[in-house]
């Protein structure tokens, strides 16, 4: 067979636990900051193809039918991607891991996707990436991350919670193919509904929110955006880290823990 059973992927998952929390520091941290860069480019991908469009519709299906090939790409390269990685939950149950292990991985996880998501989102914004149609990709840029650090917090929770469930479902999927393209469709096709029903990741978020920062660090951007009717006071990094990716990641995490927890419950826990 070409593909793992859902039992057979849950427990090859539980039992490479340990393997995940047991990467050096050095290890995480870089294939973190890929996971970071290929999210980014997904994002710059995204936002490139539709800011020339004005129908919210056509905008959603575009970013949907492109986005999902940054998750193909962590999962071909091996990358570490935190929102996968709420799926921890899974060999924590089975006292494969531990808390401090799980954490520790999280943390390292988290910071290493956000510095790639930077680098992505700073080459976009100071190298000239932006300055399509005039400006008008910075414009909309900036507007996207305007709308994201003005979203309700309960907003984001739950959108974060929808995304994570998808993502994670799209990382088991991708991973439970024995072939290329069976693991690039099984990433895709959960990843293709979050993106279009416009949920919350935090990681897409790294990149989208910093590189509207950034944009607006263009007095050229930043008078387009005023001209626009953009609140540019609504764009700040104390709102991007509150506002947006601290409801987002908590989200993101019980999306996560909902599915590991469903898996673990009906296929894992009798596993050794």
């Amino acid at each position: 067979m070409q593909l793992l059973t859902p039992k057979e992927m849950t427990e090859t998952y539980i039992q490479g636990g340990p393997a995940k929390c047991s990467r050096s520091a050095l290890e995480l941290l870089l294939l973190s900051i890929m996971a970071g860069i290929f999210i980014g480019f997904s994002g710059a991908t995204t936002n490139t193809a539709a800011f020339g469009f004005e129908n919210a519709n056509v905008v959603r299906m575009v970013c949907g039918l492109l986005f999902p090939f940054g998750l193909a790409m962590v999962l071909l390269m091996g990358a570490e991607l935190f929102t996968g990685n709420t799926l921890l939950l899974m060999p924590l149950l089975s006292k494969k891991i531990t808390v401090p292990q799980m954490l520790r991985n999280w943390g390292i996880v988290l910071l290493g996707n956000f510095f790639g998501a930077l680098l992505v989102a700073a080459g976009c914004a100071f190298f000239g990436q932006l300055n399509q149609q005039n400006g008008a990709l910075a414009v909309f840029t900036i507007r996207l991350a305007v709308n994201k650090c003005t979203m309700p917090v309960e907003n984001a929770v739950v959108l974060g919670f929808l995304c994570n469930f998808l993502v994670t479902v799209g990382v088991l999927s991708g991973l439970s193919a024995k072939d290329v393209p069976g693991r690039i469709m099984g990433a895709y096709l959960p990843v293709m509904y979050f993106v279009t029903c416009a949920f919350e990741h935090s990681i897409a978020n790294m990149y989208y929110i910093s590189a509207g920062l950034f944009a607006a660090q263009n007095e050229t951007y930043r008078a387009a955006a005023q001209t626009a009717g953009i609140a540019l006071e609504n764009l700040t990094w104390g709102s991007f880290f509150l506002g947006n990716l601290l409801p987002v990641t908590m989200g993101n995490i019980l999306g996560g823990f909902a599915v590991g927890f469903i898996l673990w419950m009906a296929y894992g826990r009798h596993a050794q």
